[in-house]
């Protein structure tokens, strides 16, 4: 009897063409559309119906069984409310990768598999490798930075199907197969809404509240904004300097170093060797990191279950099997090697500091063994 896989299909290429192979593989492929935002905003419409019937249509292509799942209560909770809490301390979220942990490898993964599904599969840039998580093929669009957080027991029911291909493959391929999609523009504003920037959606739930930018080194105040929870460390662009909203600073650029939250103020600098901009060490929070005990589980088709460790060790150095790993920062970023010890990185040389509530997301070669959140 063939086995069943529920894909998650956002209407996009990549989750398309992941069905198509699954379905070219054999498999009792459903497609499930998450509904996870469906809320227009002034001047910024949320595209979730174009998706939903892009999503249908090439389910109807290849024949296969399509649902349509309301997570959107849990979403506004898990991810939205989540994000909006971080950034009102001050912090830089990234909700994709709380969307992967709590919605997509998560409840989609929990309801799949209460519907009958043997695996779940979506359409992203990652692989599994005897059990691990592992970089995609195309390393410009690997996704596994978004997906460090997943459990090891939904990694071990999940399929990657596009993950050893190019990108310009899977348009290839959807376009040799008639999918309509082949080339639809890809969504580049907040994960959720599309195309509005995330400092737009921001002002929709949090207040305007006007303070200065000052240079950090003379405490002058060199220019305003509309609100210090705005602006993240290291930004340079978006900062309108002298004092005139709209009057853009042309000579050295500003980067922002430090917010203080309770005065409402914005510090920047021009001098990229501000002690501000570089650190040596950084602390992280919720650290998670898989273990080869966890991995080797899975790799032997032994599902990992009650009894077993159902998530990541959740561990402190030296309890980590190794402590030393290459270290990513952002999505696609360099790879910098650091050890950890105490939920601590500490790198061998200084780094730009990137701001709190960011991940640093551990590996080992190709394989991906977990992360933290910056704090």
């Amino acid at each position: 009897m063939s086995k069943t896989v529920f894909v998650g299909m956002s209407g996009g290429v990549d989750s398309s063409v992941s069905a198509l192979l699954l379905r070219q593989q054999g498999y009792k492929v459903v497609g499930v559309y998450m509904k996870n935002w469906s809320q227009d905003l002034p001047g910024m419409k949320c595209p979730w119906a174009e998706d939903l019937a892009d999503a249908k249509r090439v389910a109807v292509k290849l024949g296969i069984d399509f649902e349509v799942w309301d997570f959107e209560k849990e979403y506004r909770k898990k991810v939205v409310d989540y994000m909006l809490a971080e950034f009102k301390a001050g912090n830089t979220p990234n909700p994709d990768i709380m969307c992967n942990q709590e919605i997509k490898f998560k409840l989609f993964y929990e309801k799949a598999m209460k519907a009958g599904a043997d695996f779940i599969a979506t359409g992203h840039y990652a692989r599994i490798i005897e059990g691990k998580l592992a970089k995609a093929v195309d390393e410009k669009k690997d996704q596994t930075y978004f997906l460090y957080r997943i459990s090891d027991e939904a990694l071990s029911h999940t399929i990657f199907p596009i993950g050893g291909m190019l990108k310009k493959d899977v348009k290839k391929l959807a376009e040799e197969n008639g999918l309509h999609n082949a080339y639809k523009k890809e969504s580049m504003g907040v994960c959720f809404v599309g195309e509005v920037s995330m400092k737009d959606f921001l002002k929709e739930y949090i207040e305007i509240k006007p303070g200065e930018i000052r240079e950090i080194e003379t405490e002058k105040v060199v220019g305003h904004h509309e609100g210090a929870v705005f602006y993240t460390i290291g930004q340079r662009h978006g900062l309108y300097i002298s004092g005139n909203v709209g009057e853009v600073n042309t000579g050295l650029p500003y980067y922002v170093v430090k917010k203080d939250l309770k005065n409402n103020i914005v510090y920047v600098s021009r001098n990229l060797n501000n002690d501000n901009v570089w650190v040596d060490e950084l602390k992280l929070k919720d650290v998670v990191v898989r273990t080869e005990y966890v991995a080797s589980r899975a790799a032997s088709g032994r599902p990992v279950g009650t009894g077993d460790r159902r998530s990541f060790s959740r561990c402190r150095a030296p309890k980590v099997p190794r402590s030393k790993y290459s270290v990513r920062l952002r999505h696609l970023g360099e790879l910098i090697p650091a050890t950890l010890q105490n939920d601590t990185l500490h790198f061998e040389r200084r780094i730009k500091k990137p701001a709190a509530g960011q991940s640093a997301v551990f590996y080992d070669g190709e394989i991906c063994l977990g992360g933290g959140i910056i704090l």
